[in-house]
């Protein structure tokens, strides 16, 4: 068996989630953890506007 190793994958999820990001100010924008933690709050906050309207 070859060994699998994750640079793709990995590399494929940053770039959606800084595509994501994108227009977001400062570091989250640019730097994976920040935006991710940005993205998630931003999806938590899409869900809950969304069963207010």
């Amino acid at each position: 068996m070859a060994r699998i190793k994750r640079g793709v994958t990995s590399h494929r999820r940053h770039k959606k989630v800084l595509s994501r990001a994108e227009g977001f100010r400062g570091t989250r924008n640019r730097l994976f953890k920040r935006a991710n933690e940005a993205v998630m709050r931003s999806l938590q906050y899409q869900y809950r506007d969304r069963r207010t309207r």
